[in-house]
């Protein structure tokens, strides 16, 4: 609703500045009595959440590169998303040689300098116009699919399903991977932790080997493969008695995660064209309250199931994901039979 009335770069300027309100909260506790520390983390971690990564910078992220690119623009989504990914892996590598180094007011200080030169460039850079992105929708549709609301469209909702799925499954993944290994495997700390960098470093290989093979290979194939791998994922972790096993299996893990959900933003930005920003920010919405609602879900059951059993059962989660994107894929391919005779004729 936001990038209706305030336009996409005025929505990536505000994200910018809510990310860098989150560092300067957070480098402020370097110098308040500890009693106000834990509200302005909580603060901090509020602000970010509106800010690069997620929430208001969903639409703008989302939005633009599919309209800078649209012949390439699964490739684009992939690699805007591998980018987030690398963030993800570095960073907390760098924030714990900062820590380790007895210097992590840095981190924070250094990511509000980022926020505030990025902010500068959206300002003097100039963006494509609301109604240039509107003409470019139009005339990259090629599906009736695009000209309907999306909020009145199964098919919507049945990507907003997927995409809440598929965060059970990833939030099972990196939010449990130190305690699973740990507690459950009786493996040493530093592989817990080196597990959990490896799953995201492979994650981000994932995302850069999709992005280059959506060039040969249709996104629909690739979308479809990846639950399976998660599956397998699950179903094996079972098995993570040793060191090797338990990086190797967070490995594939991440590989099965990678290119996932920026191939359904993908996917739903082609189906519905006219409505980018809107069906971007929802996944990034279905993202968050899947991540969120799974993780908790999790922690409940833990009382009555080991996580052992947790992890098995979650194998339910991907598989959920595969019967509805088959439904949306052969539903695609059915409603594009028809224009296809009509070129024809």
């Amino acid at each position: 609703m936001l990038a209706r009335r305030l336009g996409l770069n005025t929505l990536l300027w505000l994200s910018l500045l809510m990310a860098g309100a989150s560092q300067l909260l957070l480098a402020s506790t370097m110098w308040l009595a500890s009693s106000m520390v834990f509200a302005l983390v909580l603060a901090g971690t509020a602000c970010l959440g509106l800010g690069l990564g997620f929430g208001l910078s969903g639409a703008p992220l989302n939005s633009y590169p599919p309209r800078f690119f649209p012949a390439r623009r699964d490739t684009a989504i992939v690699a805007l998303h591998t980018v987030l990914g690398l963030g993800l892996a570095v960073g907390p590598l760098l924030a714990g040689w900062l820590i380790a180094n007895h210097s992590w007011g840095a981190f924070p200080v250094s990511l509000l300098a980022i926020s505030m030169l990025l902010m500068g460039m959206v300002l003097l850079l100039k963006w494509p116009e609301a109604k240039a992105i509107e003409d470019t929708a139009k005339l990259a549709s090629h599906s009736n699919a695009a000209m309907r609301r999306p909020i009145a469209s199964a098919s919507f909702w049945t990507f907003f399903a997927i995409a809440i799925l598929y965060a059970f499954a990833e939030g099972t993944f990196y939010n449990w991977t130190v305690i699973y290994l740990q507690e459950t495997k009786r493996l040493p700390a530093e592989i817990a932790a080196l597990a959990l960098s490896v799953f995201w470093a492979a994650m981000v290989a994932g995302r850069l080997a999709v992005s280059i093979a959506v060039l040969r290979v249709p996104p629909e194939r690739i979308w479809l493969i990846l639950p399976v791998l998660m599956i397998c994922a699950f179903l094996l972790l079972t098995y993570a008695n040793t060191p090797a096993l338990g990086i190797g299996l967070f490995a594939l893990a991440g590989l099965a995660c990678s290119a996932f959900f920026p191939l359904t933003v993908g996917l739903i930005s082609k189906h519905f064209d006219r409505h980018v920003a809107w069906v971007s920010s929802m996944m990034i919405a279905a993202l968050m309250v899947g991540n969120g609602t799974g993780t908790f879900l999790i922690g409940l059951l833990r009382g009555q199931l080991a996580l052992e059993q947790l992890y098995r059962f979650s194998a339910i989660y991907p598989l959920l994901v595969l019967i509805l994107a088959t439904v949306l894929m052969r539903q695609a391919r059915k409603s594009d039979a028809p224009q296809v005779e009509s070129v024809r004729a």
